[in-house]
């Protein structure tokens, strides 16, 4: 089979490829089998599934295993609220499915301007797996990370970062640092080699909502 798209009245023709079920999902979407048996796929007698519905199914597991992660981030930036600790930020590390660093802002505790959530997060993650690279680690933060954040994000080379609300959310309580523009559109932001996500739907809104329930309890720096 193939599928004829025209491109500024050329014509691609590009064939359509069947997999078998078991080495297309194991060598590229590697997700456990009780999430792929909620997976609606067609498949035919021979075994074969395409990979259009094969690729639907896997965003489906991406997203809820995001949301997972990114409430993580969440729940950390309320605690350090509550704990005295710094602003409404929080950050998670994963490593092979795993939570290696939950960190929230520290920047009051530790009385250091550089201390917030994401950077915390990469320094606990680096010392736990004793590596000074995370290229093997994505980064759940619960807002779009600050430029000085974005940096170390890309210095430890970890390969996905994931956010919840976008940095106009923290700009609209007072905070000031989070100058989008800053960064937004630069060379250094746009070839960054890592993969940017932002959250969606509910998990966005839960992310935003932080600031709004929040801005009573803690003291601006």
């Amino acid at each position: 089979l193939y599928l004829f798209i025209f491109v500024d009245s050329i014509l691609f023709t590009i064939p359509i490829v069947f997999l078998h079920r078991s080495s297309f999902y194991s060598n590229n979407f590697p997700i456990s089998n009780d999430i792929m048996e909620e997976v609606n796929v067609v498949e035919t007698k021979d075994g074969t599934v395409s990979v259009a519905t094969a690729f639907a199914g896997h965003q489906e597991a991406v997203q809820a295993r995001d949301h997972k992660f990114l409430r993580k981030a969440v729940e950390e930036a309320y605690k350090g609220v509550d704990c005295g600790d710094g602003g409404p930020f929080g950050a998670v590390i994963v490593h092979n499915d795993e939570v290696v660093a939950s960190c929230h802002n520290m920047v009051l505790n530790y009385t250091d301007p550089t201390a917030h959530a994401e950077v915390t997060a990469i320094r606990e993650a680096c010392k736990k797996l004793k590596q000074i690279e995370l290229s093997d680690c994505e980064i759940y933060a619960s807002c779009e990370p600050c430029p000085m954040c974005f940096g170390a994000i890309h210095l430890s080379r970890i390969k996905r970062l994931v956010y919840g609300a976008k940095a106009e959310a923290a700009i609209a309580i007072g905070f000031d640092d989070f100058i989008a523009d800053a960064l937004r559109g630069t060379g250094f932001y746009q070839k960054a080699t890592l993969e940017i996500k932002r959250a969606d739907g509910n998990e966005a809104m839960i992310a935003e909502e932080v600031f709004e329930k929040t801005k009573a309890k803690f003291q601006m720096y």
